[in-house]
C-alpha cells in the first residue's frame, strides 16, 4: 500500500513514555560513492574490482593493499567510498574506515564509521550504520550486517520514512519513527521487518508491538492494514480491522470487519484490479440492524430488523486512443443505510454505463443509466431508467461561408416501473460564423434547425400537467436564427487596464409545439448570467424557448496590480406577445425579463468574491442572491456561501424557493497546527416554501476540528453534529480521531 490511514485505533496505543534509545537518522557528512570511471575500450570482467584512491601502498609479503584519500571500489554494481581501505587479497577481507558509504545495485546507500566486508562488496559488518533507501526511508542502527543476497540485519535500530530536515535545510526529528531491537531489511521483497518494536509519534511512544513489517516499495502484499476507530450516537464505538489479501501485483481484496459496541458487526469488502486497458473496483457492505419502514410516502417511526447493505462499483477502460468504456454501480437496500453508517449523504444514487468514442471532430456515446431515490416521500417506481441513450455529434470547420457546422443525432428511451414512459429521437444542424469588422466589433451569426419525434405513454402518472405531454406519437420542428454583436473597448484606469464590451443579440424563432411532448430534462429553468445569451435558456432538449427576443447587456473588467474585477449585467425583451410556457417567477415569463448579473473580485491570492443576482424588472426586488467569498491564505482562511431564491413559484418541485448559508474556516496557530470548522444552516421558512420543515433558522450539520499536518503525517480530531433525523438515521454527535502516515510504502 502506498499510504496507510490510521484512525484513532492506532493512536490509543501511544503512551507518554519517553522514546527508546536509537541511532540518529540524520544525514551523514559524506556523499554517496560515485561509479569509478571505466575504459571505453577495455571491458571489465564480472569478478574484477575497480579501484581508485589518492595514495596506494602494497605489502608484497602479506599481499595487502592499503589505499587512502577518497578511496573508491566498484564490483558488479556495488560501490564503496571511504577515507581509508585495507584489502587483504589472500583472504578477500576489506576493512574501510572514515566516512564510509556503500551503495548496492538497487540504489540503497549504507553509511557507517567503519565496515568490514568481503571483496565482493556484497556482505559485511558496519558499525554505526545509516541505510538510506532509494525508494524513500532510512534505517539507523548501532551495528548492521549485510548478507550476500543483499539482506541487511540491524541491531538496536530506528526506521522512518519522514524527512529529517525542515524547509530551511536544518535537522529535525522525524514526526514518526519505529525503533526495534532487531530490524531486517529485505530488498528482494521491498519490506522492512521489526522485532520487539515500538512506534514513536510526536514524542509519544507505544508499548512493545508484536513482530510486523512495512513496505518500502510499491508491491501489493497480504497483511493487516491500520485499524480505525470512531464514535457515533447510534452505533456506539466503532472499530475497523482491515486486512489486505494480495491476489497478484495488479489486484487485491480488502476485508474489513466493522465492530460496534451498540450494534451487530458489519462486513466491508473491497476488490480492485488494474488491467492493461484500465481499472475497476467493487465495494460492498453487509450487516443486520433495525431499519425504518417504507419512507416512500413520508416519515415513519416504525422499524424492523433486516439484512442491509450497499454496493459501489467503478470502472473505466481506455480501449484505444479514441474508444473508452466506463461505468458505475450504486445500489443500497434501503434509504437510511448510508447515513446510518456514515458512508454517504447523497439522496439519489445513479448507476450508469457508457461507451464513448472521441476524436478531434466527432463524439459518439452509447449509454444507459438508472436512479435509486433515497428521498423521503418519493416513490421508487417513479424514478427513470434510461436505456439506451445514444448521442452522436460531428463538427465541420471551414464549412459554409467559412463557418462551423455541427450535426447531432440523439435518441433516448426512459422507462418507469409505475410512471410515464418516453422515447425521444431528434436530429439537428447548427451553423456558427464569427467575424471581426473594421471597427473592431465581434459579430456572431447562428442558424439552427432540429426535428423531434416523441412517443409517450402513461402521462397521467405525472402530477404536473406541464411536464406530461400527449400520449402517443408526436413530432415537432424547431428553428432559430440569431445574430450577436460585441464591441469591446480597452483603456487605462487607475494605473491599470479596463475593458468594456457592450453586447446585443437578436434571436428569431417560430412557435414550437412544446406542450405536446413530455418534459424530462428541462424542468429546472431559471434566468441566470450564464444562460442570458444562450440560444435556448431551457437547460435540456425537451423544451425550447420559442419567443423571438432581443437581449442586451455588457461585460466590464479592470486589471490592476494584484487586483482583478469583472462584472456582467443584462436583460432581454420578447419581440412578440404570444403566450409563453415559461413559469411565472423564472424571470422570463413577461416580455421584459428580469435583470441578471455577476460580479467577481479577486485581490491577489487573499480575497476572492463572487456575487450572482437577479433583480425583479418591476420593483428591483432581489429574486436571486448568491454570494461566495473567501478571505485568507491557504493555511488561514474564512469562507462563506449564501443563497436565497425568492421566485414565488408554486406547484413546481424543481423551482421551490430556498435560503441557506454555508460557512467555514481554518486558523493556523502554529507551524503545523490549525483549528477548523464548517456549518450549514437552512434559513428557509414556510413563507418561502410551504413544504419546508425549517423554521427560518435550522442547522443542518456542523463540523469542528483540530489538525496537525506536516510533510509526513496528518493528525486530526473532529466533532460533527447532524441536526436532522431521517428514519433510523438519527441526529446526534460523532467523533473521529484520524492519523495518516503519508510516506508508508512510497
Amino acid at each position: 500500500m502506498r499510504r496507510l490511514d490510521l484512525l484513532a485505533g492506532g493512536a490509543i496505543w501511544l503512551s507518554m513514555a519517553g522514546p527508546a534509545a536509537a541511532q540518529s537518522l540524520q544525514d551523514r557528512a559524506v556523499a554517496p560513492p560515485a561509479p569509478v570511471g571505466e575504459s571505453a575500450t577495455t571491458p571489465v570482467a564480472a569478478d574484477q574490482v575497480q579501484f581508485s584512491a589518492g595514495t596506494l601502498e602494497y605489502d608484497y609479503n602479506a599481499d595487502i593493499v592499503t589505499a587512502a584519500g577518497e578511496v573508491r571500489m566498484t564490483r558488479e554494481g556495488d560501490r564503496l567510498r571511504a577515507d581509508k581501505v585495507e584489502w587483504n587479497r589472500k583472504t578477500g577481507r576489506v576493512v574501510a574506515t572514515g566516512n564510509v558509504a556503500v551503495t548496492n545495485p538497487q540504489g540503497d546507500v549504507a553509511y557507517g564509521d567503519s565496515i568490514e566486508l568481503t571483496d565482493s562488496l556484497k556482505d559485511g559488518v558496519v558499525d554505526n550504520i545509516l541505510v538510506v533507501l532509494e525508494r524513500g526511508g532510512r534505517i539507523a542502527a548501532v551495528r548492521g550486517t549485510r548478507q550476500q543476497d543483499g539482506t541487511v540485519l540491524l541491531d538496536r535500530a530506528a526506521f522512518s520514512q519522514c524527512p529529517v530536515t525542515d524547509s530551511d535545510g536544518c535537522p529535525k526529528e522525524p514526526s514518526w519513527k519505529i525503533t526495534a531491537v532487531k530490524v531486517t531489511y529485505r530488498p528482494d521483497r521491498e519490506r522492512v521487518y521489526f522485532d520487539q518494536a515500538r512506534f514513536h509519534l510526536l514524542g509519544l511512544t507505544s508499548p512493545a508491538l508484536p513482530r510486523f513489517s512495512v513496505p518500502v516499495g510499491e508491491a501489493n502484499d497480504t497483511g493487516l492494514l491500520t485499524p480505525g476507530i470512531g464514535i457515533t450516537r447510534l452505533n456506539g464505538v466503532e472499530l475497523v480491522l482491515p486486512v489486505n489479501i494480495a491476489l497478484g501485483q495488479d489486484r487485491s481484496l480488502i476485508v474489513a470487519p466493522h465492530l460496534f459496541s451498540s450494534e451487530l458487526p458489519m462486513l466491508e469488502m473491497r476488490y480492485a484490479q488494474v488491467t492493461q486497458l484500465g481499472a475497476f473496483s467493487l465495494t460492498g457492505y453487509a450487516t443486520s440492524s433495525r431499519r425504518s419502514g417504507d419512507l416512500s410516502d413520508g416519515f415513519t417511526t416504525e422499524t424492523e430488523r433486516a439484512l442491509r447493505g450497499y454496493l459501489d462499483g467503478k470502472a473505466r477502460f481506455q480501449l484505444d486512443p479514441n474508444w473508452s468504456l466506463s461505468g458505475s454501480l450504486r445500489m443500497v437496500t434501503d434509504r437510511t443505510f448510508l447515513r446510518r453508517y456514515d458512508i454517504s449523504r447523497e439522496d439519489r444514487l445513479r448507476t450508469h454505463v457508457a461507451l464513448e468514442r472521441i476524436d478531434a471532430d466527432s463524439y459518439l456515446s452509447v449509454a444507459g443509466w438508472a436512479v435509486q431515490t433515497l428521498r423521503v416521500g418519493e416513490r421508487q417506481g417513479m424514478q427513470p431508467v434510461a436505456l439506451p441513450e445514444i448521442d452522436y455529434r460531428r463538427r465541420f470547420t471551414d464549412a459554409l461561408l467559412g463557418g462551423t457546422i455541427q450535426l447531432q443525432a440523439n435518441t433516448l428511451a426512459i422507462g418507469r416501473r409505475a410512471g410515464q414512459d418516453t422515447q425521444r429521437a431528434f436530429v439537428s444542424a447548427r451553423w456558427d460564423w464569427r467575424g471581426i469588422t473594421t471597427l473592431g466589433q465581434e459579430v456572431l451569426l447562428t442558424a439552427f434547425g432540429r426535428g423531434d419525434a416523441y412517443n409517450t405513454s402513461g402521462s397521467a402518472a405525472t402530477t404536473i400537467a406541464s411536464y406530461r405531454g400527449l400520449d402517443g406519437f408526436q413530432t415537432r420542428a424547431i428553428g432559430a436564427l440569431a445574430a450577436e454583436v460585441r464591441w469591446p473597448f480597452v483603456g487605462q484606469l487607475l494605473g491599470g487596464f479596463q475593458r468594456f464590451a457592450p453586447r446585443v443579440q437578436i434571436v428569431a424563432t417560430p412557435p414550437t409545439r412544446n406542450l405536446a411532448v413530455p418534459n424530462e430534462d428541462a424542468r429546472a429553468v431559471d434566468l441566470e448570467d450564464s444562460n442570458l445569451f444562450s440560444l435556448n435558456r431551457f437547460p435540456g432538449y425537451d423544451r425550447w424557448e420559442d419567443s423571438s427576443r432581443l437581449t442586451y447587456g455588457a461585460d466590464w473588467s479592470l486589471d490592476l496590480t494584484g487586483v482583478a474585477i469583472s462584472a456582467t449585467v443584462g436583460q432581454s425583451y420578447r419581440l412578440n406577445d404570444r403566450p409563453t410556457i415559461l413559469p411565472n417567477g423564472t424571470g422570463l415569463s413577461d416580455r421584459f425579463s428580469d435583470i441578471v448579473g455577476r460580479t467577481n473580485v479577486r485581490i491577489g491570492e487573499f480575497v476572492t468574491f463572487t456575487h450572482r443576482y437577479r433583480l425583479d424588472k418591476d420593483n428591483l426586488a432581489v429574486r436571486r442572491n448568491e454570494i461566495d467569498a473567501t478571505v485568507g491564505t491557504r493555511r488561514t482562511y474564512a469562507t462563506v456561501g449564501y443563497l436565497r431564491l425568492n421566485r414565488n413559484i408554486t406547484g413546481l418541485e424543481d423551482l421551490q424557493d430556498r435560503e441557506e448559508v454555508r460557512a467555514g474556516g481554518r486558523l493556523a496557530f502554529a507551524r503545523y497546527w490549525s483549528v477548523w470548522g464548517s456549518a450549514m444552516i437552512d434559513l428557509t421558512d414556510r413563507a418561502e416554501d410551504p413544504l419546508s420543515q425549517s423554521d427560518g433558522f435550522t442547522p443542518i450539520r456542523h463540523r469542528v476540528g483540530v489538525a496537525y499536518e506536516d510533510d509526513c503525517i496528518d493528525l486530526g480530531l473532529t466533532w460533527r453534529r447532524d441536526y436532522q433525523s431521517t428514519g433510523d438515521a438519527r441526529a446526534g454527535n460523532s467523533y473521529l480521531l484520524t492519523l495518516s502516515l503519508k510516506n508508508i510504502g512510497r
